[in-house]
């Protein structure tokens, strides 16, 4: 095994954890505040890709050595991702939840483009596996996330709309 792979893999699986902690708890505020969630039906797809990614990563990674340049990239996407995080606040989830009369946020990464936090998550799911030496799982997993996504920001944009 290679410590500073299983380190990373760790820091990433711990990260995805608290999101998935933050993101519930932020969940259950927009909720009790009258948003509606939309799109629900697709999440368990979004759901299984990411776990899928970060389980193989942990079967296929763990005795690499990481690649320092990608290591960079994956960590001004980390950056990037806290920067999209700390923007949405307590609106920021793992599902689209809409609160009725809240103003789209136009704040942050917002300011530079539409759904920064899918870019942001585009670029890990393929930088991660780069940074550990594979470069089919990259492939593979941004075919994947691709697709999700092509189903998830067609239902946030439809949610947004209304």
């Amino acid at each position: 095994m290679n410590a500073l792979s299983v380190a990373i893999l760790a820091a990433v699986t711990v990260g995805r954890l608290f999101e998935l902690v933050l993101a519930r708890s932020n969940t259950r505020r927009l909720l009790a505040k009258g948003a509606r969630e939309h799109g629900a039906g697709h999440y368990p797809l979004i759901f299984s890709v990411h776990a899928g990614w970060l389980v193989t990563l942990w079967l296929m990674a763990t005795a690499r050595a990481p690649d320092p340049l990608w290591l960079t990239v994956f960590a001004l996407l980390m950056v990037a991702r806290l920067w999209v995080i700390a923007t949405l606040g307590r609106r920021w989830t793992t599902r689209i939840i809409v609160l009725p009369d809240a103003p789209l946020v136009n704040a942050g990464p917002y300011r530079f483009l539409n759904h920064p936090n899918y870019w942001v998550v585009a670029g890990e799911i393929a930088v991660l596996p780069l940074v550990l030496g594979l470069p089919l799982v990259a492939l593979i997993f941004s075919l994947l996330n691709a697709a999700v996504l092509t189903i998830r920001i067609r239902a946030e944009n439809r949610a947004l709309r209304r």
